[in-house]
């Protein structure tokens, strides 16, 4: 039997700021996509993410994205193959270290925002995403977008070893060539 796992990403506020329902919406969801601290998120976020995912029995997933606290990760950024792969193990290498604290593993990565879109498109940009991946752990699945829009990353994914987990967006509209709609065009969202 096929399964759908309802994944949300999680885990935004940072310092002062308060963001998303995390409290509400968690128990409601399979698995969480947690911010690792350079589009949102901080460690003590982090660690209480993690510890809400564990008493809602959900799956603890990296969300990393660019060091682009102040865009919310949304922002493109020309970076080199090794700074992305080195961005990914340090954002991953640090959910990681919550979840071995509290006895439980990073089950995947979502890239976020802007290096998720970038990744649909440039093989060479999904490749350091998966490099940085396999860096920390072989057992991490990568998640990669549904459809013919995703089979770079998918391709990508399956070539370095990983477990490809296809997503789909159901609160987000497309444009007619599969990608995701601007958020900055009316009805996106």
């Amino acid at each position: 039997m096929k399964q759908i796992d309802l994944n949300c990403d999680m885990g935004e506020s940072f310092g002062a700021y308060q963001m998303g329902a995390d409290d509400e919406v968690m128990p409601h969801i399979t698995s969480a996509n947690i911010a690792c601290g350079w589009h949102a998120g901080d460690p003590m976020v982090m660690d209480r993410t993690i510890r809400m995912a564990i008493a809602n029995n959900v799956n603890t997933g990296a969300h990393p994205g660019y060091p682009d606290l102040m865009g919310f990760g949304r922002r493109p950024m020309n970076l080199s193959p090794v700074e992305i792969r080195n961005y990914i193990i340090y954002q991953v290498g640090a959910l990681q270290g919550f979840c071995s604290v509290h006895n439980t593993r990073v089950s995947h990565v979502k890239p976020h925002g802007s290096l998720y879109l970038k990744a649909v498109e440039n093989e060479d940009i999904a490749k350091s995403i998966a490099e940085g991946i396999v860096n920390v752990s072989q057992e991490i699945a990568f998640i990669a977008l549904a459809g013919e829009k995703g089979k770079i990353m998918a391709k990508v994914g399956e070539e370095f070893g990983l477990r490809v987990i296809y997503e789909a967006f159901p609160d987000r509209a497309y444009t007619p060539d599969g990608n995701l709609a601007p958020r900055s065009q009316e009805g996106s969202v």
